[in-house]
């Protein structure tokens, strides 16, 4: 379906790039920054969320304490600015920082509402990891009730499975499944989910939650425009029949669709080795990102997050930093045109390197 141009809003006209002695934090956004909510199952969400993999991620993302306070800043930048969707994980946080993500996520909720005064509606959408000691219904709904504990919740927004065990343990799945169903009818999670599921397991655990009267709400997905494969367009054409919302996770290309890098500057760590590999084949694609970007008056991470909006899914960009949060938020409040839409999709078919597939991924 085609897409109009909508007009740009307030100050994601102001493109850093082409800005003289620009600096975000001089930005002032409006309180409640103007979003019309999506429905996902039972709930209304801002037509972007927040991801949240970093907040605790030693290795690849370079997670330190001392970044804490800046995340509150963060969390609170965007519950102002009409954000009200965080993604995490129970596995988010290595090392000694295990389920920091959702520690964090609860203190800073707690903080806010304190602040502020303020009971905003925030959803939650967290996913419980297919670990293999993880074999009956009973321990899913363990580990759901210990993410309540580290985020201090009655209820979690969405309960996501992590990713499906089909490829490698299929007798799993069933417990995974099940576990859904306890969760929700022990009325510990509004609404339940499925992240990493291709075409076929996703109609599957469809049709069995189904028949147990359960809803699917949602189905996560890598998809951005390094990530348009037929399989995340046969998940979206099957979600959209059935009334799933799709969330599209590292609808950046984990940077590389930021304009941030260049196959002589790479970020540190196992992000760079993916990106020597795929950035040297990106150049029609980051072409026409940069043209866009320029003419729009937007960053290219903003028209990128704006295509995954376009088509019709909720973005989870991942942030750590108020610098990160205030551009993100300039994906919102416009649309690019049908003509933009095809352009970039062409750019993207010409460019020879895509982006490799979650290992877990099925089909």
């Amino acid at each position: 379906m085609a897409l109009s141009a909508c007009s740009s809003l307030g100050p994601s006209n102001i493109n850093p790039l082409t800005t003289p002695s620009f600096s975000f934090s001089s930005l002032k956004f409006p309180p409640f920054w103007p979003t019309q909510k999506v429905k996902m199952g039972p709930l209304s969400v801002s037509p972007m969320g927040f991801g949240t993999w970093a907040w605790g991620n030693q290795l690849l993302w370079g997670y330190q304490q001392s970044m804490d306070d800046e995340l509150q800043q963060v969390f609170n930048l965007a519950l102002e600015n009409g954000i009200n969707l965080f993604d995490t994980a129970d596995s988010y946080g290595t090392g000694k920082f295990n389920g920091q993500s959702e520690k964090l996520l609860g203190r800073f909720i707690r903080e806010f509402q304190e602040q502020k005064g303020s009971q905003q509606n925030i959803v939650i959408a967290t996913k419980f990891a297919a670990y293999p000691w993880r074999l009956t219904p009973g321990q899913f709904v363990k580990a759901c009730r210990a993410s309540l504990d580290r985020m201090q919740l009655e209820q979690i927004g969405i309960g996501q499975l992590h990713w499906s065990t089909a490829n490698y343990a299929p007798f799993q799945e069933s417990a995974l499944w099940d576990g859904l169903v306890a969760m929700y009818e022990k009325g510990l999670v509004q609404g339940v989910g499925v992240s990493n599921y291709g075409p076929k397991q996703l109609l599957k655990i469809h049709d069995y939650l189904k028949e147990r009267g359960v809803p699917l709400c949602s189905a996560q997905v890598q998809f951005s425009l390094l990530s348009m494969g037929e399989d995340q367009l046969e998940i979206k054409s099957i979600c959209d029949s059935l009334g799933i919302r799709v969330i599209a996770y590292s609808p950046l290309g984990l940077g590389m669709l930021t304009g941030k890098y260049s196959p002589s500057k790479l970020p540190s760590g196992p992000r760079g080795l993916l990106f020597k590999q795929i950035l040297p084949g990106l150049d029609p694609l980051l072409s026409s990102l940069r043209d866009i970007a320029n003419k729009r008056r937007k960053t290219m991470s903003q028209v990128a997050i704006n295509w995954c909006i376009c088509k019709g899914t909720v973005p989870i960009p991942g942030v750590k930093s108020i610098t990160q949060a205030k551009e993100n938020l300039g994906a919102l409040g416009w649309r690019l045109s049908s003509d933009e839409l095809l352009r970039l999709e062409g750019a993207a078919q010409e460019s020879p390197r895509r982006m490799i597939q979650n290992i877990f991924q099925t089909r």
